[in-house]
């Protein structure tokens, strides 16, 4: 486990009988950190959010909230975790005020606390001129702000964020976006989705997850790095005939567009860029473009789930 982790989940699995919903995950957050948690639906995301935030004992593995045994010391483990579900808990015949401030006390906050932790969470989500509402009549993107609100009301080290944007318009959507980006420069935030513009957006590192097992985990960043390119995209001025840019070695097929462009495919580990300029010079082409292109989170997203049937054993479980 790293000591500065303020999750480290541990070889975590999750059996329904014989059927396996979440096999040997591990992974750790850390502070300052957005990770988001990709899959497509039933490939056990709901499942590992729900036995991070102690909801669901694992059947095999460890969990460690800022260095605390979930297991052990379920209690002072919970307590540095703040949970939004896919649903948000929300009591809609109470104010906003009522709700948190309710709120606040069942995470006991000290009684002169409330009202400064009330204030704060209110203005960390964009509530403050909604205080005296009732829930029920917010619109369903402030009532997903009051959720963000009631999971941070006691200043958590970690929030858990389950599918935060499910049925918002898309003001909505980048309204809670920014607030999300927000919450990640003071906390740690998971945040688990099946939206990949969701995580290109907000997070800082990507896990992917599928039939229930981790399948990709990287930094954001690393991306493009870890994925070399598998075509390339060129233009000419005076364009070769196809059959010129085919006879590149490495290149396996040649698409051609308007305008003296065409996207050069090739094997992965070959770079073709040498060979084009110096076909470029030679032939007095007028190269323009030489642009190489490698997979998008979305082609990584499809590649790697592809093969994932979903069982729905979440929704079975």
């Amino acid at each position: 486990m790293n000591n500065s982790s303020l999750i480290s989940v541990q070889h975590l699995s999750r059996y329904y009988g014989k059927l396996a919903a979440v096999t040997d995950i591990s992974f750790d957050l850390s502070p300052g950190e957005v990770l988001g948690f990709l899959g497509p639906n039933g490939a056990g995301k709901t499942t590992t959010m729900n036995m991070i935030c102690g909801n669901l004992a694992p059947s095999h593995g460890s969990i460690h909230i800022c260095g605390i045994d979930l297991m052990e010391n379920a209690k002072q483990a919970k307590a540095h975790i703040g949970y939004l579900p896919e649903t948000p808990p929300l009591y809609r015949e109470f104010s906003v005020d009522e709700y948190l401030t309710y709120c606040a006390k069942i995470n006991r906050l000290p009684r002169e606390k409330i009202t400064s932790a009330v204030d704060l969470a209110k203005q960390r989500c964009g509530l403050e001129q909604v205080g005296r509402r009732l829930i029920n009549n917010l619109s369903k993107g402030y009532q997903q702000r009051v959720g963000l609100a009631q999971a941070i009301i006691h200043s958590p080290s970690v929030i858990v964020l389950d599918e935060p944007t499910v049925g918002l318009d898309p003001i909505q959507i980048r309204e809670i976006r920014q607030v999300i980006k927000a919450l990640g420069k003071e906390h740690g935030v998971i945040l688990s989705t099946h939206i990949l513009p969701e995580v290109l957006i907000t997070c800082d590192h990507v896990q992917i997850i599928a039939q229930g097992t981790l399948v990709f985990n990287d930094r954001l960043e690393n991306l493009q790095q870890n994925n070399p390119a598998e075509a390339t995209r060129i233009q000419f001025k005076r364009p070769p005939d196809i059959q010129t840019l085919q006879n590149i070695s490495g290149v396996n097929n040649v698409e051609s567009f308007d305008g003296g462009r065409f996207k050069l495919h090739h094997n992965i580990d070959t770079d073709i860029s040498d060979s084009i300029i110096s076909l470029a010079i030679e032939e007095d082409l007028g190269l323009t473009e030489l642009t190489p292109e490698s997979k998008t989170l979305e082609q990584i997203f499809v590649d790697i789930t592809s093969g994932d049937q979903s069982s729905d054993t979440e929704n079975a479980a």
